[in-house]
C-alpha cells in the first residue's frame, strides 16, 4: 500500500506556503529552518498547477503528465491529473483513493499505521515546521540558484526512517524566496536511480476551498478495489 500511495501522489506534494519573507543577503539552513517554523502557522490550504516529468535512467525515458493540486491543512487533497490521461488523487482524513476513469476504477487504501510515514508524502512542507522536517529527514542547504528568473534556495533531503528509504533515497526542494513555495523538486528511487521532477505553477496559498472538493463522488458502476 504504501508503495502505491507514495508512486501516485507522494511525489506530486512536498510544498510550503506561508506569507512573503524578505529576502536575505546569506542563508544558513538555521535560518531557512525557522522561516519554516514561521510560515507553518500561517498554512490553511494551497492551489496550484503541476506538472510531473519521470526519466527512466537505463532506457533514457521520459514521460510527462500534467493536472492541479488543491491542498487543505486539515488532511484533505485532491489531484486532479488531466494530460495525458485523466486521474484522481484524493485524500480525506485516513481515507486515500486513486481513480481512473479510463477503467472505471477506484482503489481505496486506509491509510491507518502507515498513516505517520505516508504523512512525510503528503503532507511535508504543507504547513509543516523546519522542526518537524529535522524530524524525518537529514537536511542540506545546497545554496542559492535562479530557476525561472527567481531566487530559490536548494534543500537536499534524506529520509531517516528506513520504510522511506526503500522508496526514495533523497529528495532536492527549490523554495521560491520571495514566496516561500516550491517552484520545482526532484525525487530519486532507490536502486534504480530513475528520478522525477515536479514543477509548480499559478500557485494561490489560504484560498476556500469547499468540502465537497474532497468527497469521494464517482459514476454510477464504478468498480471499487482494495488493494493489499
Amino acid at each position: 500500500m504504501l508503495a502505491a500511495v507514495c508512486a501516485m501522489a507522494g511525489p506530486l506534494l512536498f510544498s510550503a506556503a506561508g506569507t512573503p519573507v524578505s529576502q536575505q543577503a546569506s542563508w544558513t539552513l538555521e535560518n531557512v529552518l525557522k522561516q519554516m517554523d514561521a510560515q507553518a502557522a500561517n498554512f490553511r490550504s494551497l492551489t496550484a498547477d503541476l506538472e510531473r516529468t519521470k526519466v527512466t535512467v537505463v532506457v533514457n525515458d521520459k514521460s510527462t503528465e500534467s493536472g492541479s493540486i488543491l491542498v487543505r491543512r486539515d488532511d484533505k487533497m485532491r489531484i486532479e491529473l488531466t494530460q495525458p490521461d485523466a486521474r484522481t488523487i484524493l485524500r480525506n482524513g485516513d481515507n486515500f483513493y486513486i481513480y481512473n476513469p479510463k477503467i472505471h476504477r477506484v482503489e481505496e487504501y486506509n491509510l491507518g499505521k502507515k498513516k505517520s510515514v505516508v504523512d512525510q508524502f503528503l503532507l511535508l512542507g504543507f504547513g509543516t515546521s523546519g522542526n518537524s522536517l529535522k524530524q524525518s529527514y537529514l537536511i542540506t542547504l545546497q545554496g542559492e540558484e535562479t530557476l525561472d528568473g527567481r531566487k530559490v534556495l536548494l534543500l537536499e533531503l534524506v529520509p531517516k526512517a528506513d520504510e522511506v528509504r526503500q522508496q526514495l533515497s533523497r529528495i532536492q526542494l527549490w523554495l521560491d524566496e520571495s514566496s516561500w513555495l516550491p517552484v520545482q523538486q526532484q525525487f530519486f528511487e532507490t536502486g534504480s536511480g530513475d528520478y522525477f521532477i515536479i514543477r509548480y505553477k499559478n500557485m494561490a496559498r489560504n484560498v476556500k476551498i469547499s468540502d465537497n472538493e474532497f468527497k469521494p463522488h464517482w459514476p454510477h458502476g464504478t468498480a471499487k478495489i482494495q488493494p493489499q
